[in-house]
């Protein structure tokens, strides 16, 4: 089958590599039928996630149709169209038993990390009964595409850690992929203000056409205070990854605020705790649970979240290697989220 591998910082390829077997009575192996690419590979491909070895296969989102499940797999069988979740769960341990099934001691974030993922023809998938999700007959598949990751890290990382509520003024620093997506999220909290910060102006276009309230693309730091009185804001979500980023939240912050972290940091942040210490700001951390999953489905199935409108261009999965060029050109190429068809 046809995979995309990871060689090194910098280094992808288009391979053939293995089809995937059964190897424990809890798998599935799922033929993808459309995947996408995330920023988290692009940190992987920068050697910004040292557990991702020579030889893997990326990708940790998408959709596919059963093909073959393991002995003791009892809610899906060959033939099922599924959403395959960026987190496998047991279902089982301490940390699932918690909802925390990103620290699953047999699974977590693994699928393009520590075993082979979903950009390629087929996946295997392990603790099938717990990390796949039936998609309804005749939905849009490209939007259950969305669903896979960046939706519930928006929710979960972004909104929920956040806890942002009616009358906040939130302020989301990264207008890519996973910054809008926390910007639909945000709007079923009702801030009153949802300003987006970026260098690309043609995201922060993007954004408004998401319902961003102000768009704010330099002089970041003095152009928010301004807006808010000197008072900042009252959630601060940090969407890129990076140590200026991450800066601009904590100097935007209001007192008594949040500063919710999303970005997937490959290098250290200097915390500035003499400017915090006495503001009574809370500042989190998450890798996404996935646990919030059914109710994002139900939302995109009711029509109240369209998230395949973040889709602004498709390949073919033999097409993977210009795909990665667009996306990681995305200034240059205007894209958010990109589609891959098998």
């Amino acid at each position: 089958m046809k995979a995309l591998v990871y060689h090194g910082p910098g280094e992808r390829a288009l391979e053939d590599k293995p089809k995937p077997k059964i190897n424990d009575p809890t798998d599935a192996v799922v033929k993808i039928i459309r995947t996408t690419i995330c920023g988290t590979d692009i940190h992987i491909l920068k050697g910004d996630v040292s557990s991702v070895i020579d030889g893997r296969t990326l990708g940790h989102e998408g959709v596919g149709i059963v093909e073959e499940t393991g002995s003791n797999v009892s809610n899906f069988g060959a033939g099922d169209k599924v959403l395959i979740s960026c987190i496998t769960s047991c279902g089982k341990c301490a940390s699932c038993r918690k909802g925390m099934y990103s620290h699953c001691d047999h699974g977590g974030w693994i699928l393009g990390n520590t075993i082979d993922g979903t950009q390629a023809e087929y996946v295997r998938i392990p603790y099938a009964d717990t990390s796949l999700y039936r998609i309804p007959d005749g939905a849009d598949e490209e939007a259950y595409v969305m669903v896979s990751d960046i939706l519930p890290t928006g929710f979960e990382c972004g909104v929920l850690n956040g806890q942002v509520k009616p009358g906040d003024t939130v302020a989301i620093v990264g207008a890519g992929p996973i910054g809008i997506a926390t910007l639909l999220a945000a709007q079923f909290y009702s801030p009153i203000e949802i300003i987006m910060v970026d260098t690309d102006e043609n995201r922060l276009q993007s954004a408004k056409a998401f319902g961003a309230t102000k768009l704010v693309h330099e002089n970041v730091i003095e152009e928010i205070m301004n807006f808010t009185h000197g008072k900042g804001v009252d959630v601060a979500i940090e969407a890129v990854g990076t140590p200026v980023t991450f800066n601009i939240c904590q100097s935007i912050v209001a007192a008594g605020g949040h500063i919710a972290n999303i970005g997937v940091h490959g290098r250290s942040v200097e915390l500035h705790l003499e400017n915090l210490w006495a503001r009574s700001v809370t500042i989190t951390t998450r890798l996404v649970d996935t646990a919030i999953t059914p109710m994002v489905m139900k939302l995109i199935a009711s029509g109240k979240l369209q998230p395949q409108k973040l889709i602004t261009h498709h390949f073919t999965l033999n097409e993977i290697m210009k795909a990665y060029d667009t996306f990681g050109h995305a200034a240059q190429e205007k894209a958010l989220k990109v589609i891959l068809s098998n």
